[in-house]
């Protein structure tokens, strides 16, 4: 088989994750090449998930900025470029106060970025399978328009978010039994333009309780968010007010979904709320990334994994009658952007040295060998998104056992956690970093942190001539470089 090249670090997914990591390895003097099967590169910035609302999560619920690192990189250069809103207000800062960005020119963005540090592309290529000698993982086998190939390397980064590749090389790891619990669904993400926001301000002026998602309702843990959104509503000029100072990062309409679903108007799959996104020069659009799901679909298995491609977009036929007809200043509103693809949230999740467990949360645990803080809760019982509750993506079952870091903190995501048990030569990153099924993984500034964790370890072991488990020895270097690249690994509850 033909060699295509030897490399200190290869990065098999081109996504948020994979990026960051590709550029962060290579920043550090890693010779590396990107992998992705697509013709662009962002993943959940730009190119599936929902693109543009995915700079959430950057503060807990304390109010403390908890992520930073490359994902504050993007987001200043995209604020330099007028391609993202200003930051919430500091008296507005929680998990889900928002700071959108431009998505098409984030991904310009990172071209550009991969351009500058030295990475090579391979774009167009589809990673099937893995080279090993004994538990150590040498290399990957590609193909492409060029034919099936090799690519070798000295660490390989593993960020297809499916874990295919890890999964080849005999990491272990678990699923959802969808016999006990639904899966939670992946979905297709639509943008609209030309809205009367004059009209929804109105709309929501004369429906205060509108204004509330329905899973915040009845809630004593969001009763001061809760509050805040009334008071905010009632002295705004325009809705958009609200999402500029990071007052609201999602808009529900569960009443006039509700209508549209007994009037037949709408698919049983999903609701017509939304997030939004920013354009360059102050535009903000909306982002329908709950209106189109697939119910009960296994990513891992390709054809459902199809059956859904095609699902999602039947709905979304359905969907932008619906929204133009319930939705008041949409009349008009028409379809301008549909990502390329689902965002899968479920799928494999892989078993490292060290996986992260409902009870880190509960403890807002911190560990010696830290790379990130996450403050995103977990779901015991039951997926965190339905398909299968006609008129609602979120899902409300009460027998649903939430977990929560203790007084709005944060919990530390560990190295440990990127090493794959019993595989050497490999590390984890993005939605597939060690954690039980219970956690929620399809965070966008969170799996962009993780890769630049994953990609700076991988070239310090290359320049040690160690392996990733060898790393978990003696963290500090990756620590320390991680600090001086913006990453918070302390400081904050």
């Amino acid at each position: 088989m033909q060699v295509y090249g030897y490399y200190d670090v290869v990065v098999v997914g081109g996504g948020a994750s994979g990026t960051a990591a590709a550029i962060s390895a290579a920043r550090e003097g890693a010779k590396t090449i990107l992998i992705e099967t697509l013709g662009g590169i962002g993943g959940m910035l730009n190119m599936v998930g929902p693109p543009g609302w995915a700079f959430d999560h950057l503060y807990n619920d304390a109010g403390e900025q908890i992520i930073g690192g490359f994902t504050m990189e993007l987001y200043n250069d995209l604020k330099a470029m007028d391609c993202a809103m200003d930051l919430p207000k500091p008296e507005n800062r929680c998990l889900n106060s928002p700071a959108f960005v431009d998505i098409d020119w984030g991904g310009l963005l990172l071209f550009e970025k991969c351009r500058e540090a030295g990475v090579q592309l391979m774009l167009h290529t589809l990673a099937v399978d893995v080279l090993k000698e004994g538990d150590t993982v040498q290399g990957v086998i590609v193909e492409n328009t060029s034919g099936r190939m090799a690519v070798m390397g000295k660490v390989v980064i593993e960020a297809t978010g499916e874990g295919d590749i890890a999964a080849r090389a005999g990491v272990p790891y678990s699923q959802i039994d969808r016999t006990k619990e639904e899966l939670d669904p992946p979905s297709i993400t639509f943008h609209m333009d030309g809205v009367d926001w004059a009209k929804t301000t109105a709309y929501f002026k004369a429906h205060p309780d509108q204004i509330i998602p329905p899973h915040f309702k009845n809630n004593d843990k969001y009763r001061f968010i809760n509050e805040k959104r009334y008071k905010a509503l009632e002295e705004c000029e325009s809705i958009l007010d609200l999402v500029r100072d990071g007052v609201i990062d999602e808009l529900e309409y569960d009443d006039l979904t509700h209508q549209a679903l007994a009037n037949g108007d709408l698919h049983p799959y999903g609701d017509l709320g939304h997030f939004f996104t920013y354009r360059q020069g102050g535009v903000i659009q909306p982002v329908f990334q709950h209106t189109a799901q697939a119910v009960d679909c296994d990513t891992t298995d390709i054809t459902e994994y199809s059956n859904g491609e095609m699902e999602t977009r039947r709905q979304v036929v359905i969907a932008i009658p619906a929204i133009q007809k319930y939705l008041p200043g949409y009349e008009h509103a028409y379809l301008t952007r549909m990502t390329v693809g689902m965002r899968t949230r479920e799928g494999r999740h892989m078993v490292g040295d060290y996986q992260m467990q409902v009870s880190d949360i509960d403890a807002a645990r911190k560990f010696d060998d830290v790379i990130a803080k996450c403050a995103m809760s977990a779901n015991e019982g039951g997926p965190f998104h339905s398909a299968s509750t006609p008129g609602t993506a979120m899902n409300l079952n009460p027998n649903i056992v939430k977990h929560r870091p203790p007084e709005g903190g944060s919990y530390d995501i560990p190295y440990r956690a990127l090493v794959p048990k019993g595989i050497e030569g490999m590390l984890l990153t993005g939605k597939l970093v060690s954690v039980t099924e219970d956690f929620k993984r399809d965070l966008l500034p969170d799996n962009i942190i993780w890769g630049q964790a994953a990609g700076i370890a991988a070239a310090i072991c290359v320049r040690r001539g160690i392996t990733p488990r060898e790393l978990e020895s003696d963290v500090t270097e990756l620590q320390e470089i991680l600090r001086k690249n913006g990453a918070i690994l302390d400081g904050v509850k």
